[in-house]
């Protein structure tokens, strides 16, 4: 049996090639996308859809003394309002955070246990109190302004340092100092000594800014409840729809069979939107109650005080070096701010991550960390996009840099002098992981290639000549991407002739279903356009753990190469069935099972339509779906160098970035443009954070970066051209060698911008200067060098 002609195999060769692994193909979805075809979830309605709105504190800190609602309920519309009270009485679980994290002592982190609303205290300028639910958007935002809070304020605290001291206003009476978590890494002992006997300590203070994460899309929902089933349906932007159904689950207090989870086009997340909110809660509270749907959209105004934040540290860092300049011990200490409440994965970057990713690409003996995660009256800390990683590379080439100055030491010298060598793979680094691949000279030195770092000082000299300071600055980084977690492959063979491969990762920007596809086709033969993904009904996707952590190509990747192997395997009884032949002697390969050694085949898609059309006896298989999910796939090591070039104007403190480069080890790249896609906005995403974007509180907690207004993002003229380079190495945890990429713009972006600034700056004797690199700041530290210099 032969079922297609030598010309159409040549043909799916060709597609093969055209459509495999390594390369360029352009994103299926962009042309809905770009031509305003997409569907987001304010985009849906449902029959007899009502409209949420919530009522919120203009305080940071407070007694709820009392909520009159009479007056609301009253209004023209109005279908009901209901406050923190009410969903006490429906027995509705707390929020909290799963991650096991301890304190030195041994102790468990301490639990805000967030209600979706609360009935004692209100925490923070935004915190939910009540909401109102009418027939239309413009009749509840009335009901809700007319909602009356009787709120007894309470001093406020901003600040994680401060918060901590004895005596500061306390957030909950059983978490002392609000302290909930005093994380610790390392052996002090042997750090101890290892900075006792170097020849150089370099210390530094250092700022991590707190960021606000403003995706394109706001957070918005659709509730619905079917009383007979018993069963809540929430359309919602998530970044994995079957995780957020287990802990929607859980704090409806239900069964997990109760829930269903729906996610269409989603606009952006970078972390923010991975967690439940407690307007969640509230709009499927209502929908039971009403027995119709409750739709809530946020506006951007109050994005910025509901969604969560990212970054926030105040960390105080230390490198011991011996007389050559050989790293002896790294370590850092200080506060991470958690804001009013712990939920989602908060203290994990503020704390775990960032030892985890201190080492970076470097031989240190010895790693420390203690940091506290402390509780504030601001907005909710969460994962934004690195989520530890870009804090942690950015305070190990800050003090790369300081030290080197101080050292005298060449600060390429000096990296050079203590990357991880090949030879030493596998590297057991401090931080309690295994490197398994890299090149990181390799990755160095291609940077200082592509970017002419050689000829430096020559356009220096020339940017001196319009009047403008020019700085330079490399800056290697390495990930530990998510931890070991298992991810779904299932692989339907469709009626239709198509193929559906469902995954429990979630696209929010990435643009899964082109790579995936990729992947598959290339493991299958499957044709590259047949391939469609399903990651976005809880319903279908059994299992999964989101994307998040840059983990996606690696989990979803390894789980289509071990269901493609058991597709084969079914397909190699069926075929030879079909064939005639023995089970042995079928193989399998470029989509077609073939008897060895003759022309007897039939393709893959051939096969699956076959065993569609007719019975087969017993032992063949009925079809070649396989409904298949990974256990742990481990982490990755992403990492890579940046290179930056500034200009600054010494007369306004403008900072302009001239040129930007960067090189980098993603293992085995399975499409490079989307791979620089996810490269150009990661770094997009560290300009913002390096020259503009602060989220700030006055003295009473009342943010004063509510909006676009005084919260600052880089534009387009912002971001300079970058060219882009690859070394890599490919992975040798995963069968496809993949290394995540999503996060590794960030974490290149920051160091290299702000050490170029600093860099630039040399010239007037400043060595320090905190993120954001305004043109106040910069100008204010170029006027203090001055009159220190006077």
């Amino acid at each position: 049996m032969q079922d297609q002609t030598s010309a159409s195999v040549l043909d799916n060769a060709i597609a093969l090639q055209k459509y495999g692994v390594g390369q360029p193909v352009r994103r299926k979805e962009d042309d809905t996308l770009v031509r305003g075809k997409g569907k987001y979830t304010d985009d849906f309605t449902l029959p007899g859809q009502a409209y949420c709105w919530m009522v919120r504190s203009s305080h940071a800190h407070g007694i709820i003394k009392a909520i009159d609602t009479a007056a609301a309920k009253a209004m023209p519309g109005v279908l009901g309002i209901w406050t923190g009270k009410d969903l006490e009485a429906a027995g509705y679980n707390p929020f909290t955070c799963g991650l096991p994290l301890k304190s030195r002592d041994g102790s468990p982190l301490l639990q805000t246990n967030r209600l979706a609303l609360p009935t004692d205290k209100v925490r923070f300028v935004g915190d939910p109190v009540a909401f109102a639910v009418a027939e239309t958007l413009a009749q509840a935002r009335d009901a809700a302004e007319a909602v009356e809070l009787d709120i007894e304020p309470l001093p406020a605290v901003t600040d994680a340092a401060e918060a901590a001291k004895p005596g500061a206003p306390q957030l909950y009476d059983h978490i002392p100092n609000n302290v909930a978590l005093d994380y610790h890494y390392g052996d002090s002992a042997k750090i101890d000594a290892a900075f006792a006997s170097a020849a150089h300590v370099t210390r530094l203070d250092i700022v991590n800014t707190r960021v606000a994460v403003v995706s394109m899309e706001p957070r918005v929902a659709l509730a619905a409840y079917d009383k007979a089933a018993e069963r809540f349906t929430l359309q919602v932007p998530t970044q994995g729809v079957s995780g957020n159904k287990v802990m929607l689950a859980r704090i409806l207090n239900v069964p997990n069979d109760k829930v269903r989870v729906l996610t269409a086009n989603v606009g952006g997340s970078f972390g923010m939107k991975n967690v439940n909110y407690p307007e969640y809660t509230c709009i499927l509270h209502a929908a039971k109650v009403l027995g119709r749907p409750v739709k809530w959209t946020d506006e951007r105004s109050t994005s910025f005080l509901s969604d969560s934040h990212g970054r926030a540290q105040l960390i105080h860092a230390e490198l011991a070096l011996d007389a050559d300049g050989r790293f002896l011990a790294v370590r850092l200490s200080g506060y991470g701010n958690l804001g009013a409440y712990i939920t989602g994965v908060a203290p994990g970057p503020l704390s775990l991550n960032t030892g985890k990713n201190l080492a970076s690409v470097y031989r240190t003996p010895l790693l420390g960390v203690d940091i506290k995660t402390v509780l504030t009256n601001t907005t909710l800390m969460g994962a934004y996009r690195g989520a530890g990683r870009p804090e942690a590379n950015y305070y190990m080439e800050r003090l790369i840099d300081r030290a080197a100055d101080e050292m005298g030491i060449n600060r390429l010298t000096l990296r050079k002098r203590n990357f991880i060598k090949p030879s030493q793979l596998p590297f057991a680094a401090a931080s309690g992981v295994t490197y398994d691949s890299g090149d990181f000279a390799g990755v160095f030195n291609k940077a200082l290639e592509i970017s002419d770092h050689a000829n430096f000082a020559k356009r220096k000299k020339e940017s001196r000549k319009k009047g403008k300071l020019r700085g330079i600055a490399v800056g290697s980084y390495l990930e530990v991407t998510a931890p070991p977690s298992g991810e779904l492959g299932k692989i339907s063979f469709e009626p239709d002739g198509s193929v559906k491969l469902t995954t429990g990762t979630l696209d929010y920007g990435q643009g899964h279903a082109t790579p995936f596809a990729q992947v598959l086709s290339a493991q299958l033969g499957i044709p590259f356009e047949k391939i469609a993904i399903e990651q976005n009904d809880s319903d279908l996707v059994r299992f999964g753990n989101g994307t998040g952590g840059s983990r996606s190509i690696t989990a979803t990747g390894q789980a289509i190469v071990e269901a493609s192997a058991l597709v084969i395997a079914k397909g190699k009884q069926a075929a030879a069935h079909l064939l005639e032949a023995s089970e042995g002697d079928i193989e399998f390969a470029g989509g077609r099972f073939t008897i060895a050694g003759t022309d007897r085949s039939i393709g893959i898609m051939d096969l699956a339509k076959r065993l569609r059309e007719g019975k087969m006896p017993e032992g063949v298989p009925l079809s070649l779906d396989v409904d298949h999910a990974t256990k742990d796939t481990p982490s990755t090591f992403p990492n890579g160098c940046h290179v930056a070039e500034v200009e600054i104007d010494p007369e306004t403190g403008v900072v302009k970035i001239i040129r930007y480069f960067a090189v980098n080890d993603f293992g085995t790249v399975v499409n490079p443009m989307i791979v620089a896609g996810q490269l150009h906005g990661g770094v997009a995403q560290g300009i913002g954070q390096a020259l503009m974007e602060q989220v700030s509180y006055d003295a009473n907690g009342q943010p004063i970066t509510g909006s676009f207004m005084d919260y600052a993002l880089p534009r387009a003229e912002d971001i300079p051209p970058m060219q882009i380079g690859d070394h890599p190495s490919p992975a040798k945890s995963n069968p496809l060698g993949t290394k995540g990429c999503g996060e590794a713009g960030c974490a290149g972006s920051l160091v290299c911008i702000v050490n170029a600034v600093i860099d630039a700056l040399s010239e007037y004797g400043i060595k320090q200067i905190d993120m954001p690199l305004t043109p106040e700041r910069v100008w204010r530290a170029i006027q203090d060098a001055k009159k220190a210099a006077a």
